[in-house]
């Protein structure tokens, strides 16, 4: 029966090649799409947080001209926007709108002793225009707290008093600073609110302070905190439905800010129902804003370049100079990072993109993707089958079949995401291991061959043929993932891990145990070998180079200040940085293995290690935010820095290769 069926498998091999090639074929159909949906944006978006500055301006001698001047500077360097907060009682007094008291320091304004039965808090406003703008949304406020509020006066100004603590009224959000936004509206600035989920929902006043917003001309809205507005209340007040509607009515997005610890809990249930108008923001930090300003510089053009990033946001902060004893401040740095020559905006602008109020990705979705989509299933299925049928050939058509039936139980069951996620890890597990096991295949049935130049020749045709036949995966990958939401990393392709070790397993698995006569005898053969202390020390070795291999995968790595150097120096030179791990080790490694195999065989084993660059290549394409076209350049351009250099170490081999021939003699004599 096994003979039975490895003899049908043998025949469908073909067809179901023939399938790999129509799921590919239909991926290109649907890559074109992603790629004039990544090109639909093209407007950068700088904000500027407003709260900075305000602290920033405290340690000035004039604190108001000090704003004044800088909210100039900034905008003439190039800031767009400001990120204003909800306001409090203290950001309020920072801002000198108002002055606060407490009941004791009242009563000694008053010359009067402190009452001891009371502790409440009092608000003095700087001028009748701060008390025309400010009081009534503090009294509305404090009134929904069921806080009692006075009218009250000192020395002709007017003021309220709120029978609640300071401690308390301190730490209540109060709506944004209107007096605040007038000013940046008249300075030319688009306003980003961040709202907070600090109160509770209220329809009908977010929907007054949604209508506010547009009226300014708002576009998007930052979140403050850990979730999203109305997402407390949704459980009992379906409040992020209300919510979504709302935006929608206004037409107003939302941001996600990049690099969090957590999702905002909530944003991509609300990202969903106001239709994906998100856009990608990145955070340059209050510490971070004193970096070098080419340093910034260059991380802006690169967010924007290679993370599909359309938004910035800046923060200030500032900090002691010992050396003179003054009191420094970042605003400065971060204006000279944006106007740095060649860096910075100059250099997003020479990308191809503008500047203004970012706008979301228009998504090309044409009717036909979904049967597209089909055919990259069918052709993903096939692809797993096939990698099995190198390993256990009997098993190939039934993997499929069963394959097939899991694919479509999983979409009635309407877990979309589980299939497109397995079958893309799938498929890019698949391809890297197939090319490489052809390639030591081919190795195997080529005659041992002594000449230089056809050594070379074939070196470079087997991994031109490998890496071509391992980039099957990428479409697969792009058109199994091309969803808005893997694009704004609202989620993320899974098994990044599994990715990184699977190949290297199995191409080691089929070097050791499927070259010989059989699996078993060559299983024995090396089971039956005595352990050694060199043995112990190079599985020692191993371990921790692979500890090492995967501590560097994903976008948790660390990587030191030489290597972040040598990053700059390619990105600068060549526009797009290719992966360090292809170009300088695994595709010289796959060139000298081949050149080193087609002579003597035990060169077949450094494909172990050459397999990292076939399956780094699709792992550059399964990272979605970034552009297709940059990871396909990024590819490109590895493979051709990893051929000079793979020829470079193939010359060197030769010249190792000759000494040895020429000095051999006369160490064995």
């Amino acid at each position: 029966m096994l003979n039975k069926l490895e003899e049908w498998n043998r025949g469908a091999k073909k067809w179901l090649w023939l399938l790999v090639i129509i799921g590919v074929i239909a991926s290109l159909a649907v890559t074109v799409q992603r790629v004039q949906t990544e090109q639909s944006s093209k407007q950068v978006e700088v904000v500027m947080d407003y709260r900075d500055l305000i602290d920033v301006s405290l340690y000035q001698v004039n604190p108001t001209a000090y704003l004044n001047e800088r909210l100039d500077l900034l905008k003439e360097a190039g800031v767009q926007s400001m990120a204003v907060f909800e306001s409090s009682l203290r950001e309020l007094e920072n801002a000198k709108r108002i002055y606060l008291y407490n009941s004791s320091q009242v009563a000694m304004l008053q010359g009067k002793l402190p009452s001891m039965t009371e502790n409440f808090t009092y608000v003095l406003f700087n001028s009748e225009e701060e008390a025309k703008q400010l009081a009534p949304m503090i009294r509305s406020t404090f009134t929904q707290l069921e806080v009692v509020v006075r009218d009250w006066k000192l020395e002709g100004k007017v003021g309220l008093v709120l029978e609640t603590p300071m401690e308390f009224a301190t730490l209540q959000a109060l709506p944004h600073d209107p007096m605040a936004l007038e000013l940046l509206a008249s300075k030319g600035f688009a306003i980003v609110p961040r709202l907070s989920d600090s109160v509770p929902y209220d329809a009908e006043q977010v929907d007054k302070q949604l209508e506010q917003f547009a009226q300014l001309g708002v576009k998007r809205i930052l979140f403050d905190g850990e979730s999203v507005k109305g997402f407390t209340d949704d459980e009992e007040t379906k409040s992020l439905a209300n919510f979504a509607e709302l935006l929608k009515k206004h037409q107003i997005g939302i941001a996600t800010i990049e690099g969090l610890k957590a999702p905002q809990k909530g944003f991509n249930r609300l990202a969903y129902l106001i239709d994906y108008n998100v856009v990608r923001i990145h955070s340059i930090g209050e510490s971070e804003s004193f970096n070098e300003p080419e340093v910034l510089g260059d991380r802006m053009a690169l967010a924007v370049k290679d993370r599909n990033i359309r938004m910035f946001y800046l923060n200030a902060m500032v900090k002691r100079d010992a050396k003179k004893n003054i009191v420094v401040d970042s605003t400065d740095n971060l204006i000279r990072s944006m106007q740095e020559p060649g860096k910075g905006l100059a250099m997003i602008a020479e990308d191809g993109f503008s500047f203004g109020q970012a706008t979301p990705f228009e998504v090309v979705d044409a009717s036909w993707q979904r049967y597209a989509k089909a055919l990259v299933v069918v052709g993903a299925v096939a692809l797993i089958a096939l990698l099995l049928s190198y390993f256990v050939p009997f098993v190939m058509l039934p993997a499929f079949v069963l394959g097939l039936i899991g694919t479509a139980g999983l979409f009635v069951l309407k877990k979309s995401g589980l299939l497109e996620q397995g079958l893309a890890l799938g498929a890019a597990i698949s391809a890297p291991t197939i090319a490489m096991i052809l390639a030591i295949r081919r190795i195997e049935m080529s005659p041992r061959i002594t000449s230089i130049g056809r050594r070379l020749g074939l070196a470079i045709a087997l991994f031109v043929r490998t890496s071509l036949i391992s980039l099957i995966a990428v479409p697969f990958v792009i058109a199994l993932l091309n969803n808005i939401t893997y694009s704004l990393v609202l989620n993320q392709f899974r098994g990044v891990s599994l990715l990184h070790l699977a190949p290297i397993a199995l191409t080691a698995l089929y070097v050791f145990l499927y070259r010989g006569e059989s699996v078993f005898k060559e299983a024995k053969r090396w089971l039956a070998m005595p352990i050694t202390v060199l043995w112990v020390l190079s599985l020692g070795v191993v371990g921790i180079i692979g500890m090492y291999y995967l501590s560097r995968t994903g976008n948790a790595g660390s990587v030191s200040s030489l290597e972040m150097a040598f990053r700059t120096f390619l990105e600068s030179t060549f526009g797009v940085r290719p992966r360090n791990k292809e170009f300088l080790l695994a595709h010289p490694m796959l060139l000298a293995g081949a050149f080193i195999a087609l002579r003597y065989r035990w060169g077949s084993f450094l494909f172990i290690i050459a397999v990292i660059g076939q399956l780094s290549m699709v792992d550059t394409f399964a990272h979605i935010h970034t552009p297709v076209m940059i990871s396909l350049a990024r590819t490109l351009l590895g493979m051709g820095l990893g051929l000079i250099i793979g020829v470079i170490a193939m010359v060197i081999w030769t010249v190792v290769e000759r000494c040895w021939e020429a000095w051999r003699p006369k160490f064995e004599q």
